[in-house]
């Protein structure tokens, strides 16, 4: 707790120096991991490794999560991971995915239903890890439903106090004050994607003193499957760097910015 106040005072601090500047001036630069989709490889292969680490992610779990790895999942909670809510079925676009069931096609659900099944979701995650507080993570990184954007009924919901988009490796937060804290933009990772360019998307995050979202999904198996030792690579350069960047859970990285934007 000392050490994230000591943080956020910092942070305020270079904010407070640079008034309209878009970079932490003299701060760490940010570094976020998250993982979608409640998936196997998560628990098997990256849970253990950040553990390891001493570093902490935020999972993004939906609906498909079983009994067995609920108790996993508590296990994660525990140890200081963050469990965030990604919806109940998981809705997406006919476009993005042409196999989903009709019913769990986007088309099909208004913002009245996408809202209703991310309350359903928070009452699973809290029957895990006890926590009523969640963020949230856009399936398929779509704002929008049935033709619809649905953000600003998702804020006024007071479901969900942050959530996260896409994007891509350009993804990168400097500009603080103008922050959609419900549209957060992350670098969704497409299959293989090497540990050179991991590594080289957190030195663009440190030199422009920003805060860089990872999304990942598969890590060693699973799909959109980035391999575990790229994944380890990535672990073992964020902890060489410590001095340069701070590893956070999206809670928390939104928290700072949130504060940053209340001293505005």
């Amino acid at each position: 707790m000392r050490a994230f106040l000591f943080l956020i005072l910092v942070l305020a601090n270079n904010l407070c120096e640079a008034q309209s500047s878009k970079s932490f001036g003299k701060g760490k630069a940010i570094i976020v991991l998250t993982y979608d989709d409640a998936l196997q490889s998560q628990l098997d292969n990256v849970i253990p490794a950040l553990n390891q680490a001493g570093l902490k992610g935020s999972f993004f779990l939906d609906g498909r999560v079983s009994v067995h790895q609920m108790k996993l999942w508590k296990s994660a909670a525990d140890k200081g991971h963050e469990l965030a809510n990604h919806t109940l079925y998981h809705p997406c676009s006919k476009q993005v995915l042409a196999n989903l069931p009709p019913k769990y096609q986007s088309e099909n659900y208004d913002s009245n239903s996408i809202i209703r099944e991310i309350g359903m979701m928070n009452k699973l995650l809290f029957g895990i890890d006890g926590k009523e507080k969640r963020t949230y993570a856009y399936p398929c990184s779509e704002t929008s439903v049935g033709g619809k954007d649905y953000k600003e009924a998702l804020k006024q919901s007071g479901l969900i106090k942050y959530a996260r988009g896409g994007g891509d490796s350009s993804a990168i937060i400097t500009n603080f004050k103008n922050l959609d804290l419900f549209n957060v933009p992350s670098w969704g990772l497409p299959a293989s994607t090497t540990a050179e360019q991991l590594t080289a998307f957190v030195k663009n995050v440190i030199a422009k003193k920003g805060i860089g979202v990872f999304m990942f999904h598969g890590v060693g198996g699973d799909y959109l499957t980035v391999s575990a030792k790229a994944h380890s690579q990535l672990i073992q350069y964020l902890r060489e760097n410590t001095n340069e960047v701070q590893v956070s859970t999206f809670r928390v990285a939104m928290d700072i910015v949130s504060t940053m934007k209340a001293l505005q």
